[in-house]
């Protein structure tokens, strides 16, 4: 009587394989694959902690450069497209454009280190550490602002666009101060909330990172979620356009954004994730 082999079938291998892959990390066992996730980008976070000024800065500028293709790409879609709710939906895929070349470029974007760069200082909440964190978002929130405002006087100063073109660069920086300073705010949780969600899930995503960043960003736009670096390149081209005043870009839209982002970002999602993992490396 023969016996029978019971075989585990070669899917269900590699499955079991890629498992134990994703609860180790540099050979140590890890409780969970979101604690896996949670040490990967803590790692990262790391890495850009102890990064030059100089460094940081210059890729923060590049950065801010780089997003202004979200602005471009709107603006000319916008232009010709009809208003309605179709054309929004299409000029609303131009928004996520710089998010791909800034996160596909390694670049440094403010929104993206609320995440990053928090967690070491989570796991090990240290004078030292959170110094380095402050001096991190100061250099890549400067420098992002830098390339957003050469990019917006650029736009605006050479010959390049047609009016048509202009006008649409316009309506968008005029849409974005409908919103009164406490909807700025809470749109920038919302925002802040969701680049962070992409954040989280970029380690995981493997060859469909490109459609992480496209489908996460392009819901902040179809939202009207406000973003400090997007939403900078399109109100400070209205300055330079005599349209509206600093002012305006600093205490309408500047300050609650940044702020409504930090908190999404940070002080929600960030905490959240990372008391998960504290929980399940204490169980």
């Amino acid at each position: 009587m023969s016996k029978r082999h019971h075989l585990t079938p070669p899917s269900r291998v590699a499955k079991d394989d890629d498992d134990e892959h994703d609860l180790q990390l540099n050979g140590e066992e890890l409780p969970s694959r979101a604690a896996a996730v949670h040490e990967s980008i803590r790692e990262e976070g790391e890495t850009e902690l102890s990064r030059t000024v100089s460094a940081l800065l210059w890729s923060a500028i590049a950065a801010g450069l780089s997003m202004s293709f979200s602005m471009l790409a709107k603006g000319l879609l916008r232009a010709h497209l009809p208003d309605n709710d179709v054309g929004f939906l299409v000029e609303s895929l131009g928004y996520t454009v710089g998010f791909l070349v800034v996160i596909m470029a390694r670049q440094q974007l403010f929104t993206e280190n609320t995440v990053t760069a928090v967690l070491p200082v989570m796991s090990q909440p240290r004078l030292g550490k959170f110094v380095c964190l402050l001096r991190l978002w100061g250099v890549v929130l400067v420098g992002n602002l830098v390339g957003v405002a050469v990019s917006a006087w650029a736009i605006l100063a050479l010959p390049i666009f047609s009016m048509q073109t202009h006008e649409a660069f316009l309506a968008l920086g005029e849409h974005i101060l409908e919103n009164t300073p406490m909807q700025m705010f809470a749109k920038g949780i919302v925002a802040g909330w969701m680049i962070a969600t992409m954040v989280w899930l970029l380690p995981s995503a493997g060859s469909a990172k490109i459609w992480v960043i496209l489908i996460v960003t392009y819901l902040v736009a179809i939202g009207e979620f406000t973003h400090i670096i997007v939403g900078s390149t399109e109100v400070m081209y209205l300055v330079f356009s005599g349209h509206a005043g600093w002012s305006e870009y600093l205490f309408h839209f500047g300050f609650p954004t940044l702020l409504g982002n930090v908190v999404g970002g940070t002080f929600i999602f960030a905490l959240i994730s990372h008391a998960q993992i504290r929980s399940d490396s204490d169980r």
